[in-house]
C-alpha cells in the first residue's frame, strides 16, 4: 500500500507547474511579497492568467518617480471589460480602472512611485477571466509622500481642471490625448489632506459614452490620458470628471478627422 505521503506528491506532480499559489491565485513570476493580498482584493475567486498578449509600455526605471509614464495595450483580447493598473508596493495601489465602452482596450497615463515596485496591468475580459502583465520599476521613492509642484509653486487653485489636449486618427481609431490641472494630494504629505479626481466620462458630441474610469491619488500631479475610440462617432469629444471635492469639469476635444 502506498503512504499518503507518495500520494499526496503523486497529486502534487500531475498539476501544472506554477499553477495556482495556496490561496488559489497563478504562483507570481515576478515573487512580489504583495502578490496575493493585491489578487485577492481585486479579483476575488475569478479565474487569473499571466497574459503574454496583455502589452505594457513603461521604463525599468523611474527617472520621476512624481511623473512614470505607463502604456497598457490589450487589443489583442477579445471583450475586454475593465483594465486596472496598479502598483504592487504603493501606498494607494491602484492609479485607475478604466472600463472602455466604445473604445479600444488601450489606456496611457501617469502614475506615482513610492518606491521599488512591481507596476502591473489587469484586464478582464467577457468571459470573467483577469488577464496580468508587469515588471519591476525601479524608483529613488517619495512619489506619494512629496508636496505636488503646484502646491510648492502656489498656483495650482489658479488652473484647477482646466485642460488641454488633441484628437486625430490613427490606426482605426481617433487617438485621444489630453492633460487636466489637478494636484492629485495623496493625503500622505503633512497638512494636506487627501484631494484627488475619482472619475471621469468620455462621450460623443451625441452624448454616447465611449468609456468610464475610476481615478485614484496614486496617478500623477496634473495627470495625462492617451485613449482610442469608436471613430464611427459624431466629434467633438467631451471630457467629464469629477474630484474628492465634488467639483465638476467639463472639456472638449476637436473632432479629430486628420491624421497624425
Amino acid at each position: 500500500m502506498r503512504k499518503p505521503a507518495l500520494l499526496l506528491l503523486a497529486f502534487l506532480c500531475t498539476i501544472a507547474p506554477g499553477l495556482a499559489t495556496a490561496a488559489g491565485y497563478p504562483a507570481d513570476p515576478l515573487k512580489s511579497p504583495m502578490w496575493d493580498m493585491h489578487a485577492k482584493r481585486l479579483f476575488g475567486g475569478a479565474p487569473v492568467v499571466f497574459d503574454k498578449a496583455l502589452k505594457m509600455e513603461m521604463p525599468v526605471l523611474a527617472e520621476d518617480q512624481h511623473v512614470f509614464p505607463v502604456a497598457v495595450d490589450a487589443t489583442a483580447l477579445k471583450d475586454v471589460r475593465r483594465i486596472v493598473i496598479f502598483a504592487d508596493l504603493n501606498p494607494i495601489p491602484v492609479a485607475l480602472d478604466y472600463t472602455p465602452v466604445r473604445a479600444a482596450a488601450y489606456v496611457a497615463t501617469r502614475i506615482k512611485l513610492d518606491q521599488r515596485t512591481p507596476v502591473r496591468a489587469a484586464v478582464l475580459t467577457a468571459d470573467g477571466t483577469w488577464h496580468v502583465a508587469g515588471n519591476w520599476v525601479d524608483a529613488a521613492g517619495g512619489g506619494c509622500s512629496a508636496p505636488p509642484r503646484g502646491r510648492v509653486k502656489g498656483d495650482w487653485a489658479e488652473h484647477l481642471g482646466e485642460m488641454r489636449g488633441e484628437a486625430w486618427q490613427e490606426g482605426g481609431h481617433v487617438r485621444l490625448r489630453f492633460t487636466v490641472r489637478h494636484p492629485m494630494d495623496t493625503g500622505l504629505v503633512e497638512n494636506v489632506p487627501a484631494y484627488n479626481l475619482d472619475a471621469m466620462t468620455v462621450r460623443d458630441a451625441a452624448g454616447t459614452v465611449l468609456g468610464r474610469m475610476v481615478l485614484y491619488g496614486a496617478l500623477s500631479e496634473d495627470p495625462a490620458f492617451t485613449l482610442a475610440v469608436d471613430p464611427s462617432r459624431p466629434g467633438p469629444i467631451s471630457i467629464s470628471l469629477h474630484d474628492t471635492n465634488g467639483r465638476e469639469f467639463e472639456g472638449n476635444l476637436p473632432d479629430g478627422g486628420g491624421s497624425k
